[in-house]
């Protein structure tokens, strides 16, 4: 039989700071072993709890733009004053492997990859299950000053505004539930029958089999109904 394959998925989670998209894409990197995270590029300064070459990589403002000018990256933006960028290479990689690739990325970055690579480009957008929770996630989790939350805050008004973009939306009032909605987008899409290299051909033969181990069985059947009368 004609072998299946897959070509490899875009697989993007957008949604304002604190809204939850990084907690889900973590979770989804831990459970499913053909995920692998488009680690970005940023010029933003590292948090106490990241680790540079696995969150992000951090780099300077110049070498940002040198692979920006290079065409090295994918996609790229300015959010909240920072740069962010995804190295073209590594994503280009993964998909040539069949392997899906998970994109943490915001509406902009979205919709550069969706002008070069709309295909294979599957984007849910997180919300969350309110603005005065979205103000209390980002004022528990500690991280920023004051200042970076009411910036942080503000950007998120222009983020929501954005979510007709996306393929799929998602109200983040339950982890639990919103992974399981995630995951069950993830399993569909890989699914769909214009992503299996090969379906068409494999279908064929299938059809063929069948007429092959089916012959002669209809003539027999309308003998034995004759002989019956």
């Amino acid at each position: 039989m004609v072998e299946l394959t897959r070509r490899g998925l875009l697989f993007v989670l957008s949604s304002p700071s604190g809204a939850g998209k990084s907690t889900l894409a973590q979770q989804l990197l831990r459970d499913d072993g053909n995920l692998e995270l488009s680690v970005s590029v940023t010029t933003r300064k590292r948090r106490t709890s990241e680790i540079d070459g696995h969150h992000y990589h951090f780099i300077d403002e110049a070498h940002f733009h040198q692979m920006a000018e290079r065409q090295d990256l994918l996609e790229w933006a300015e959010v909240h004053g920072n740069f962010y960028g995804t190295p073209r290479e590594a994503v280009e990689t993964a998909l040539s492997k069949g392997r899906d690739v998970l994109f943490d990325i915001d509406y902009q970055g979205t919709r550069q990859i969706a002008e070069k690579m709309s295909a294979d480009l599957v984007r849910i957008f997180i919300l969350p299950p309110s603005f005065g929770e979205l103000k209390a996630r980002l004022e528990r989790r500690a991280e920023d000053s004051s200042g970076t939350i009411e910036r942080r805050l503000e950007n998120a008004k222009h983020e929501i505004r954005e979510w007709e973009s996306y393929d799929y939306v998602i109200v983040n009032d339950d982890l639990g539930r919103s992974y399981a909605k995630v995951k069950a987008i993830l399993e569909a899409e890989r699914n769909r029958r214009e992503r299996v290299t090969g379906l068409p051909a494999f279908v064929t033969e299938l059809l063929d089999e069948a007429a092959e181990l089916t012959k002669g069985t209809g003539s027999e059947a309308a003998s034995a109904g004759t002989a019956q009368k």
